[in-house]
């Protein structure tokens, strides 16, 4: 090894350590500038964290700092890891994209809307149907009107999403429906045998991460608290109609884990991965116009491809980029839902972009 090298070596080394220190120290300028309570943000490749980074206060007016293993709740971007176990039970041939709702519960086809007569698993996950929006700030259905314990709600609760009155849409447009990842994870537990809680969980031992779900303060008080529109943070409890989409957006994980899946798109992108093929991974992607199987993708002002999701369940503000061809992907977690909070993490992404991606 000749000394040039080794000087140029030395000389990155401290680029690569300063570039992450001074990510930090905007990132901390961002969180108290935008009333943030807690930022957590991470810069990963398929096989290294570029940064990672926990910084602020677990609950505003608290003095409980931050943790790199803090559990934040993800939303929607539950809908990227319940697209995946579709897609290692479509390659196990135990369900294929083109299975129909109705021909594994023909039982429930007689009270439908006829509408949805074609339900199948593949349009259900790509916003592909005509189901309408629905998320957790609907007034109807309410909270009394289902019974019995989170399984058997979510089964009502797809009785009446099925009666509902379909919105119109052209050929193969995108409609956004939480309601498709309801239905979808119905299906996924039909053909497994298993409910969706533990299909996370065989995931979540194949993969060597610990997924949750419900609100981090009600897995453990000293956990992050998210906060609302108004910076009040909102006490442990049930939010029953979280509960009914949870293959939707009701999935609760830590930054370091969550990378850790993250980076599995960008292995499996890159053909590293032997859970799925390149082309598999491709599919969950970018398999459809706009929006994909847990993947909006769009292109930067330089024309990078990007895939990306945002989770925003009320109280936390989480943002996934996934940069394939640049093998970079950036992850950005906030527990508080406010505007403020959804300028600072653009703001932190753009920056984080400029540095990482070329």
């Amino acid at each position: 090894m000749n000394k040039q090298f080794i000087i140029s070596f030395l000389f990155l080394l401290i680029a690569s350590h300063s570039r992450g220190q001074g990510s930090a120290g905007f990132a901390d300028s961002i969180r108290k500038r935008y009333n943030i309570p807690e930022l957590n943000y991470a810069v990963v490749s398929s096989d290294s964290i570029l940064e990672m980074y926990s910084l602020g206060y677990k609950k505003i007016g608290s003095d409980r700092k931050s943790d790199i293993h803090d559990l934040f709740r993800i939303g929607s971007n539950t809908k990227a890891i319940t697209g995946f176990i579709a897609a290692l039970l479509v390659k196990q041939g135990k369900i294929s994209w083109d299975t129909r709702f109705f021909d594994l519960f023909p039982e429930l086809k007689k009270n439908a809307n006829p509408a949805y007569s074609n339900l199948n698993l593949l349009d259900l996950l790509t916003f592909r149907t005509r189901l309408p929006r629905y998320t957790y700030t609907n007034k109807f259905p309410t909270e009394t009107q289902f019974t019995g314990n989170e399984e058997q709600q979510r089964y009502q609760f797809i009785l009446w999403s099925l009666k509902q009155k379909p919105v119109p849409i052209t050929k193969d447009s995108m409609s956004y429906s939480n309601l498709g990842y309801v239905i979808a994870g119905l299906m996924l537990g039909k053909v497994s045998g298993k409910p969706y809680k533990e299909l996370v969980a065989d995931l979540g031992k194949k993969l060597n991460i610990h997924f949750y779900f419900g609100q981090p303060n009600n897995i453990d008080t000293l956990q992050p608290w998210g906060h609302n529109e108004h910076l009040i943070p909102e006490p442990p409890g049930q939010n029953n109609k979280l509960d009914w989409l949870l293959p939707a957006g009701n999935i609760t994980i830590s930054l370091p884990d969550y990378a850790r899946f993250v980076q599995l798109q960008l292995q499996g992108l890159a053909g590293k991965s032997d859970l799925l093929s390149a082309n598999e991974f491709k599919l969950l992607h970018y398999g459809r116009p706009e929006f994909s199987l847990g993947w909006f993708y769009n292109s930067d002002d330089s024309g990078n491809v990007f895939t990306h999701n945002t989770g925003n369940p009320g109280t936390f503000l989480t943002n996934v980029y996934v940069f394939g061809a640049q093998n970079k992907a950036i992850i950005i977690f906030a527990n508080a839902q406010t505007g403020r909070a959804e300028e600072g993490e653009n703001l932190l992404f753009e920056q984080l972009r400029k540095i990482y991606i070329p």
